[in-house]
């Protein structure tokens, strides 16, 4: 085991998972639906920081260097130290949100870190949002998905995550939060009907009471 892997086991095991457990009090349904193997895709809503945390937190410590949150580059590889415990604590898959080009496009690189056994978690939203209503999915995941139709899609939806931790904000408070897993499943059709079905999913599962 490396350094920086070591680093991200202690971190979780000592610091995120208890504060998710017993602060953040992180209730789950679904957990049966988890992938017991890489790679899968796992698409969810955003609202908060704490998203990424509490879905890296339901996995068993050895598999979390296969787990890839993707990231904003822009946000989360700002300065060097953002970056380095970005990528030490998280794991991240940083992407460009703006001026694509065919040289940074991280599709390719997103394909090959599933077919290379990683998982990707991806936020179709873009961006965090209030978390009182899901915004309309952008087509990235469709694309990914339908260039990669044999890995397993696993939907997620996040509860209360920007009222415990909301946006601009840094000290996360206890709320009753929870994360909703569907089923794996597969999707198939033209990317508007993949994004589409995509946002159907994680919806279905915001209105489960």
């Amino acid at each position: 085991m490396s350094v920086r892997d070591a680093a991200q086991v202690a971190f979780f095991a000592l610091g995120l998972r208890p504060l998710m457990t017993f602060f953040i009090g992180l209730r789950v349904r679904g957990r049966e639906h988890l992938p017991d193997r890489d790679p899968f895709i796992l698409v969810a809503n955003h609202s908060s920081h704490l998203d990424t945390a509490s879905l890296l937190s339901l996995f068993p410590l050895r598999r979390l260097r296969r787990l890839r949150p993707v990231a904003a580059a822009d946000y989360f590889e700002r300065n060097r130290l953002v970056s380095t415990l970005s990528q030490t604590f998280f794991n991240i898959f940083p992407i460009a949100r703006k001026g694509l080009t065919p040289e940074t496009n991280p599709l390719p690189r997103m394909e090959a870190a599933l077919r290379a056994g990683q998982s990707l978690i991806l936020f179709p939203e873009g961006t965090r949002g209030s978390g009182a209503e899901l915004a309309h999915f952008h087509s990235g995941a469709a694309h990914l998905i339908e260039n990669c139709p044999e890995v397993p899609v696993v939907p997620a939806y996040l509860v209360n995550m920007g009222r415990s931790l909301p946006k601009g904000e840094w000290i996360p408070v206890p709320f009753f939060c929870e994360v909703r897993l569907g089923q794996a499943r597969t999707f198939t059709g033209s990317r508007r009907e993949i994004t589409a079905g995509l946002e159907a999913a994680v919806r279905e599962l915001g209105q489960l009471t």
